[in-house]
């Protein structure tokens, strides 16, 4: 593998935490750092700068909700992949409001672990079967509350038609590889269109895109 993705395990049981580290590196992934706790999981990440952080939400010293929240924050361009035992549904929902990219629980195989993080670099959100809908749900209430946000006005940067179409089939809750499909580009193409939009609204991750995609009735266009 060319260019290799860089990957960061964040858990707090060593075997546990070793194996997905040992995975990951057998199977062409960079693995730059590891990490047992949350304030150690911060601090490599920002000392490392991992394209994806594998991370557990039962962390000593500061819950991987917050380790997401902080690293994200420092590093926009930061994929986080929670892999928890949890499967309750606040859980998930804490863990996408707090940033993170995709969810997937333990009992998932090797398999689908590699699978989630490649996608994961890749930008696209992976849920373990059966949550996608409740997260698409939880944007669309999310959407429902006042948002912090200013109001419009004549400053409100403009998107091209482009990247309006892909912001809607982004609210819609399609992937990247199936928006790619959609419009007939490169997935990488599409990957550009959501980071110039970001840049634009001044928005951070996917999360507070689909919000405002949603605030403004794209995901019905």
């Amino acid at each position: 593998m060319t260019d290799a993705v860089k990957v960061m395990v964040v858990d707090d049981h060593p075997m546990w935490r070793d194996a997905v580290a040992r995975d990951l590196a057998e199977n062409g992934y960079e693995v730059v750092a590891t990490a047992g706790d949350g304030p150690q999981a911060v601090r490599r990440a920002k000392a490392t700068a991992p394209d994806v952080l594998v991370l557990d939400l039962n962390l000593p010293g500061l819950p991987g909700a917050a380790v997401c929240k902080e690293v994200v924050a420092d590093n926009p361009a930061l994929r986080v992949l929670v892999l928890s035992a949890s499967g309750e549904h606040a859980d998930v929902l804490e863990a996408v409001k707090s940033g993170a990219t995709g969810y997937l629980v333990k009992s998932a195989s090797t398999g689908e672990l590699l699978d989630a993080v490649r996608r994961t670099a890749a930008g696209d959100p992976v849920f373990t079967p059966g949550l996608a809908g409740l997260v698409l749900g939880e944007y669309r209430r999310l959407a429902a509350d006042p948002a912090p946000a200013a109001a419009e006005d004549d400053k409100t940067p403009r998107l091209t038609d482009r990247e309006k179409e892909v912001l809607r089939l982004v609210a819609k809750g399609l992937s990247y590889k199936q928006i790619a499909e959609r419009l007939v580009i490169s997935h990488r193409t599409v990957q550009n269109h959501v980071q110039n939009t970001l840049g634009k609204l001044q928005l951070h991750n996917r999360v507070e895109l689909v919000r405002y995609a949603i605030e403004r009735g794209l995901d019905d266009a």
